[in-house]
Formats: C-alpha cells, sequence, structure tokens
C-alpha cells in the first residue's frame, strides 16, 4: 500500500512533531509537580537525556510516545504499511537505543521510570507507576 500523501506533505507532517515538551510530557510534569516532585528537563549529561530528572534524588523519568518507542500491546505501536524498509529499522534502533540508555542510568544507581504515552492523562495509572516516588515528596 503506498503513502496517501506526497512527499513533501509526509515530510511535513513529520517534521511538526515534537520531541519536547509534548502534550503526555507537560501531563507528566504537571502531575509530579503537584505531588510535590521537584525536576530538572532534558538533562543533557545523562543517557537518554530523560525527560525529567532529579540528581539529588537519582530518579530519571522518559515520557515515550507510543508509536516511536514501540508500546508492546498498544494500538499506537502499529508499523507503517509503507516505506517498511526505512521504518522497522528506525522504529527497532529506537527501541534499542531506550533500553541500552535504562540499562546505563541503572547501573549508575538511577531509578528510572517509563510512562508511555497513553497512560500520561489517566491519574490513576500515573499514581501506580509513581507510587513510591510522590508518596517520599508530597
Amino acid at each position: 500500500m503506498t503513502d496517501h500523501l506526497s512527499k513533501q506533505k509526509r515530510s511535513w507532517n513529520m517534521c511538526r512533531i515534537r520531541s519536547k515538551n509534548t502534550r503526555p510530557e507537560l501531563a507528566v510534569r504537571k502531575y509530579l509537580y503537584s505531588n510535590g516532585f521537584r525536576y530538572r528537563l532534558h538533562n543533557r549529561h545523562l543517557p537518554g537525556k530523560p525527560d525529567i530528572s532529579n540528581q539529588s534524588k537519582q530518579t530519571a523519568v522518559f515520557v515515550n510516545g507510543c508509536f516511536w518507542h514501540q508500546h508492546n500491546g498498544c494500538r499506537r505501536a502499529s508499523i507503517p504499511k509503507s516505506n517498511t524498509e526505512y521504518w522497522i529499522p528506525k522504529l527497532e534502533k529506537n527501541t534499542a537505543r531506550f533500553k541500552q540508555n535504562i540499562r546505563e542510568l541503572k547501573k549508575s544507581g538511577w531509578q528510572v521510570y517509563t510512562v508511555w504515552e497513553c497512560e500520561a492523562k489517566d491519574i490513576n495509572k500515573l499514581d501506580n507507576i509513581f507510587k513510591g516516588l510522590t508518596a517520599a515528596h508530597g
């Protein structure tokens, strides 16, 4: 199946996808801040530049897009039907790089939390993900 958009239109759509300050990320930041957790954004000195981090608590939070990081079992994690020779290796590299960054952070003694895009708006899911973290700060 071919793409229904022209190459120029597809390129324009793709370049408008942000990697920072996304709606899911803003929702998680608001949740953490309201629960007393203070943080630094996009710390480039840490593996993977976590979206949210706290050096003194050695805590890193990644807010991942379900498509870009291939969230297992999520309907948003589908692989495009066109240009698969590009997309499959790209998405595999994204997930491998993410796993490597988590390993490096944990090896350095960091606590790592991952919030998926599909979980970011659900307060109950955020409560479960950050159970011990926000209780200590709130």
